[in-house]
Formats: C-alpha cells, structure tokens, sequence
C-alpha cells in the first residue's frame, strides 16, 4: 500500500501539489487523469520514490515492490533482450551463484555440506522468482507486445525507441513485483499487443496505478479514477464512464455554489463600501468585514480550463465523389515488401481508419498516399478537386525554427482572425508567455501539436492523418475528435487510440502480412470480424468483408438496398426501444418513493443520462443509413 499525506510540491513559483493526499490500496485499479502539466508524471515518480517532495508523508508498505516504467525512453544495456529480462527479474544473480557453487562442489576439498545448504537455498531462490518458467513466459509475454520468434536472442540496442518502452514493460511484467506504476504504457503500443496488456492486467494479482490518455484503456482497467487539480487530488471511486458523469455533476454544482457565493460577497463588499466612513454604521461594516474574512472561497479551475473550445477545421470546395483510387500497389526497401497488390477506393466523405500491428506499412502506405514518398509499383491516383494535407510526426520538421509559436501560427495562411489563432492555440495547449516561444526550444511533443495547430488553418477536403492523437491531452483529443466528426470533407486517419477509431471511423482498411483487408463498419466492427476471420484461419489475399463495391452503390444492386433498408429497420426499432426506456426511467424519477431515496436517483440518473448518450448515437446511425438507403434506391431506378 501507498500512504500519501499532505504533499506539498513546487518547481520555482509553480505549485504542483498543496497539501494533496491520496491512498493507493495492494490491489488498486487506479487510472489517473487530468490535462497537461496537472502533475500526473510527477505524482507516480514520488509514488515510486524517484523524487522527493518539498513536505509530506509518503508510508510504503514494507514488502511493496515496485515496478515503474517512465514515458521517456532510458537506454537499455548492450545486451541481449533475453538477458536483459534475467537481470530485472534477478534470476541472472542467482543463476551466477548457484553457476559458482556447482562449480566449488566440483573441486575437491571443500565444504559439502555447507555448499549443499547454499545451493538448496539459491534454488528456493530461484524457484520462487519463477526461475524454471522464466524463458517460457517471458517468450509469452514478448509474443503479448508484438515482438518475434528469434527477437529474445537480439542485443537491447538493436531496437527502435518505441520498442526499447516495449521491453521495459516486458521487464516488468516477468519481474516479482506486486505494484505496477505505469505512465502512458499504451504509448508505442499497437491496438494488437494493447488488448494483450489489457488481458494480462486484468488477471494480475497486484496492485495497478495507470496514466493513460487512453479512454479504452481506462475503461477497461480502471475502477477508481484519480485526477490532479489545482494542487489537489481528487479521488473518483467510479469506472471511468461514471467517473465522467460524476465529474461533470461536480462541476455543474460548483459553479453553481461559486455563483452564489459570489453574489453573497458582492452583497457584503457592497455595504462595506455603502456604509464604510458612517459613524453610526462602523459596527455593522467591522461584523460584514469579519464575515467576508470567514468566508472560504470557492475556487474553479484556472480561467479557461472548464471552457469547451469549439473548432471548425476549414474546408475547400468538395471533392469529386471518387477522392483516392489506389490500385496494384506495392512498396518494398532493399528488396524486403512491406506489402503488395494493394487495391481499394475512398470516395467523398467517407471516414477510413487504416490499422495494422507496428511494422505492417501504415505510415509507410499513408506517405505513399500523400505523395511524399514513391511506391515501388502500382497507381495512386486523386480524384477531381481534391485538396489534401497530410499530417505525421515528422511534420513538425516543416515548422520554421527562427520563429516564435506565435509568428508561425500569425504566418500560416488562414481565413481566422486574430483572436481565433490564438483560441485555437489555447486548445493546442499553448497559451500565455508560451505563445511567445521559440519553435527551436520547444520538447518533440509541443512541436508536433504546433504542426497539427498548422493543418487545422488550412482548406482541405481530404485530411491524411498519422497519429494525430499524440501528445494530447484528453480535453484537446476531444476538441479535435468533435472537429472532425464536423469535417465534411474525407479523412483517412492512423490512430492507436481505439476509442478515437471508434467514434471516428465508418471504415477500417486493416494491413496484415503484406495484404490488405476491408471491413466496412467501425472500430468494434473491425474487432469482431478480425477475431471471426482468426478463428476460421481464412487468411485470403484482400479480403474484403461486407466488400465496398468501387462505387458506393451500383444501380441494380438489390443486395444493397435490402440490407441498407434491414438496417435503418432495425435501427428505428433500437431508437423506439431506447426511447421508452428513458420514458420509463422518467416515470421512476416522479414516484414519491423513490424520491425519497438518494442513491435510487442517483443511480437512475446516471442510467438516464447513459442511455441518452446511446440514442443519441443511434439517431446518428439512423440518418446515416436512411441518407444512404435513399440514395441505392434512387440510383436503382
């Protein structure tokens, strides 16, 4: 268990914690949440005492063991990854131990009896560390977080950056620890080895503490959400979903009791000024004056931070209906194929998810669509009209070092105003004296959201996303993730956020051992059609499901037309069924019994508003489908 008590923290003028306290019991499921710079990172480093506090009481239960990865990469030693996994668990020490005194009860001369004492020890030792199973699982859980057969025998440094956080997770994961400190472990990882971790944290027998900006993650892992605020910490014990609807009911009553709060003092300010220099009134102004000192005030987030920022991504004129037609492509480097005989077409409007485990080619194919770089084979080809803006990590490289955030983001041709930049480069995270940073200053992370700020200026109709999700915060996510279920035009977006995939996309283009599969649904879809596809080992090249005919609807084409109008059917049956479920929910929030119990109505409610959530998800769906079932039968005719 870990005791946090009155923590206190500043870096210079900047306050951190003020008197935070949290506990953290031996089998938590904590998720800790919040924006930028609320201290998260920091919180879990004083967590796993890599850094003092300036006061507090940090209790540790005494057979605690540890095991923290950071979200910036270490440098790993120059051996192999095998290896590696022997020395953080601590079987490489007994291993060489129990090596030097087999080799001692070799010689002659020597203590038997006393070797035979230690060596029975050691292999205690070692059995309880899971010594004998080690290679066996560690193999596994390599296999878990994407790596291959023969990768075990690889020197550490051999890997990428993202692979080396990798191994650092899977040296945890093999180490006897019975507290995980995990900050942003889904970073570097593909949606694949995501599920995996989340399975095997899900059995694991220890205690969890998690940052994530990952909303699936926390979903699935969290039953208590922590969140860093104005120096405090604040407990949630709720899963993440409630954890959000409680949130907003705190907040939604805080302003309301700030209001109130505020009028009472105005009242109270006001008479003290009234009445301040008269005689027979000095009593009366002392008792408003003591009154206004007593009064503990309501403090909201800093100005700006409870503000929804809404954004309109500039669009160009539209597009012809066919926006991307790629056919036969292949690209391979120094003869080894990433993939081949890629075909398929993206018409107007449509919102494409493009996944695959790390490696497959999805940067690689969104490059090639984005014309930097030159397939090996194949056609790409745009459509008419067609304006596209593509964005990566390396973006941030097309950004003007000699400038300010400020001078590029005044700089970028835009139809914003003034005032407009610089909202939008407050939801980007950059405000106040930030704005007025040199670009060459700025951390990996702040230059790579300047340069999606920048795309966000422009007129587009067809946005080519890589990872636009990173380095955001959840609040910023959000902001672009409303944004671009506004965006009319075309998007085609690689993502590791799988709840981002889910509420964007309408397609997912999968790439998996150099092919391509089509499935025309979203995320979740993708997901159960991928895990029937697995089971029946039908591993067909470019197979489509429920295949996109080249053009969105053929004439003739029955099979269309009938399944679109068993959709819209089925959805107007799911709208009436939710519909009277939250009339009958109202129905209970009337009966004079239960509203005299608290907890009935507050469980109630939350249900109210969840099911809303769904049919307002639904009456999306169904005028999606309706638009689309009219249209096969117009073109039928």
């Amino acid at each position: 268990m870990i005791d946090i008590r009155n923590l206190k923290l500043a870096f210079g003028e900047r306050v951190i914690f003020n008197e935070a306290s949290l506990q953290i019991n031996d089998n938590a499921r904590l998720g800790i949440v919040g924006s930028n710079g609320t201290g998260k990172t920091t919180l879990l480093k004083i967590m796993a005492g890599l850094l003092e506090p300036d006061s507090g009481i940090i209790e540790r239960s005494k057979n605690l063991s540890i095991g923290y990865l950071p979200q910036d990469l270490t440098e790993l030693e120059n051996i192999p990854l095998i290896d590696f996994l022997k020395a953080r668990a601590g079987i490489s020490d007994i291993e060489k131990r129990l090596r030097s005194v087999e080799n001692k009860l070799s010689l002659e001369n020597q203590n038997t009896e006393n070797l035979l004492t230690e060596h029975s020890k050691l292999e205690r030792m070692f059995e309880n560390l899971g010594g004998f199973q080690f290679e066996s699982i560690s193999l596994k859980i390599l296999h878990g977080l994407g790596f291959k057969n023969g990768d075990e025998l690889k020197s550490c440094n051999e890997f990428s950056g993202g692979w080396k956080i990798r191994i650092a997770l899977a040296a945890i994961l093999v180490s006897p620890h019975n507290m995980l400190l995990l900050d942003e472990p889904t970073n570097h990882l593909d949606t694949e080895s995501m599920e995996w971790l989340e399975n095997w944290l899900r059995i694991y027998k220890g205690g969890i503490v998690a940052i994530s900006h990952d909303v699936r993650f926390l979903e699935n892992i969290a039953n208590n959400i922590a969140e860093p605020s104005n120096g405090k910490i604040i407990l949630y014990p709720y899963s993440y979903d409630d954890y959000l609807i409680i949130k907003e009911q705190n907040q939604a009553m805080l302003e309301k009791n700030y209001a109130a709060q505020q009028n009472k003092i105005k009242k109270i300010e006001s008479f003290i000024d009234r009445f301040r220099y008269k005689a027979t009134k000095a009593a009366q102004v002392q008792s408003r004056i003591k009154q206004l000192e007593k009064i503990e005030r309501i403090e909201l987030n800093p100005a700006g931070s409870n503000k929804i920022v809404k954004i309109n991504i500039p669009e160009a004129p539209a597009s012809g209906l066919e926006v991307l037609k790629i056919q036969s492509l292949a690209k391979n480097y120094d003869g080894v194929n990433i993939f081949h005989d890629v075909t398929f077409t993206i018409n107007r409007g449509e919102r494409v998810a493009l996944v695959g485990v790390n490696g497959a080619g999805k940067s690689t194919l969104l490059r090639l669509v984005s014309l930097n770089e030159d397939p090996s084979s194949g056609i790409i080809k745009y459509g008419h009209n067609v304006k596209a803006a593509y964005f990566s990590q390396d973006s941030a490289q097309n950004l003007d070092y000699s400038k300010t955030v400020w001078e590029e983001a005044k700089n970028t041709q835009s139809k914003l105003n003034e005032p407009q930049r610089k909202n939008l480069l407050g939801a980007f995270l950059f405000s106040g004296d930030d704005i007025n940073k040199s670009i060459k200053i700025l951390s990996g992370g702040e230059k790579a959201r300047l340069a999606l700020y920048k795309l966000m200026l422009i007129e587009t109709n067809f946005l080519i996303l890589d990872e636009p999700t990173n380095h955001l915060d959840q609040s910023t996510r959000e902001i672009i993730e409303r944004a671009l279920l506004k965006y009319q035009g075309t998007l085609l977006i690689v993502s590791h956020d799988r709840h981002f995939l889910d509420i964007l996309a309408e397609r997912v283009i999968e790439i998996r051992d150099g092919v391509i599969f089509d499935y025309a649904g979203n995320y979740s879809y993708f997901l159960e059609k991928r895990e029937e596809a697995i089971n029946a080992d039908n591993q067909n090249d470019n197979k489509i499901f429920n295949k996109r005919p080249e053009k969105k609807l053929q004439p003739q084409n029955k099979n269309i037309i009938r399944e679109l109008k068993k959709l819209v059917q089925n959805l107007e049956i799911n709208i009436n069924d939710t519909e009277q479920k939250i009339s009958s929910i109202d129905a209970q929030l009337c009966d004079p019994e239960i509203l005299a119990q608290s907890d009935k109505i507050k469980a109630l409610m939350i249900e109210r508003n969840e099911t809303e959530k769904i049919l307002t998800g639904l009456y999306s769906q169904w005028e999606e489908a309706n638009i689309k079932f009219e249209a096969a039968k117009n073109n039928s005719v």
